[in-house]
């Protein structure tokens, strides 16, 4: 049986109400699956490690060619290289190398992972439709005072195309985010309270979760 749509405000940048919008409810009434929102979660943050971490295991450390000492008769331990993992300025033992981190999961996955973390803003009643996303300049009070408007501490803005005012505006401001509908992600979505999307970019950011 499919889900009854989600009718919402459509609001402007002063909170007030200037119209409704249908939106699909199999995508934003659905259900909130914890171990997809989980997985997708750690997959973005596995696609976002450097893995530049390394060290030097004993191929690569300089010296210690000459054995130090002979083998007995010193009363010291028998020792082969000064470059021994035992000894200070030694090599590493298993220690990191340089590696890839990235994986993928299947895209009927990320498409439910999507779906979910949208069906979780709508639930939590932190689902906002603006008729515009503009600002007045390219100054970060612009986006302050869109904020105070609309009464939010913590915003991920979904915008339909580039919009270079709105995006260098906002850049600085560390509980605001703006991404084009076919950016938006789990992650993001889950990290900012509330979802705030232009009445343009509805139509894209649903093709991207079905």
């Amino acid at each position: 049986m499919e889900a009854e749509p989600l009718r919402v405000e459509v609001r402007d940048r002063r909170n007030q109400p200037v119209g409704e919008l249908e939106l699909p409810g199999e995508i934003f009434r659905g259900p909130v699956r914890a171990h997809l929102l989980y997985e997708a979660v750690k997959m973005q943050q596995a696609n976002r490690r450097a893995g530049t971490a390394s060290t030097k295991t004993r191929g690569f450390v300089s010296g210690g060619g000459r054995k130090p000492w002979r083998q007995k008769g010193t009363g010291r331990a028998r020792a082969g290289s000064i470059r021994s993992p035992l000894w200070v300025g030694g090599a590493t033992v298993f220690g990191p190398q340089p590696r890839d981190y990235s994986y993928r999961m299947p895209q009927s996955a990320r498409r439910s992972a999507l779906q979910a973390a949208l069906a979780l803003k709508a639930r939590e009643n932190r689902l906002l439709i603006l008729d515009r996303i503009e600002v007045e300049g390219m100054k970060t009070k612009h986006v302050v005072q869109l904020m105070r408007d609309l009464g939010l501490r913590s915003a991920l803005f979904v915008i339909p195309s580039a919009d270079p005012v709105l995006e260098n505006a906002a850049r600085n401001l560390p509980h605001v985010k703006v991404l084009r509908a076919e950016g938006t992600n789990v992650l993001d979505l889950l990290r900012y309270e509330h979802a705030v999307i232009a009445r343009d970019a509805v139509g894209p950011l649903i093709e991207r979760a079905r």
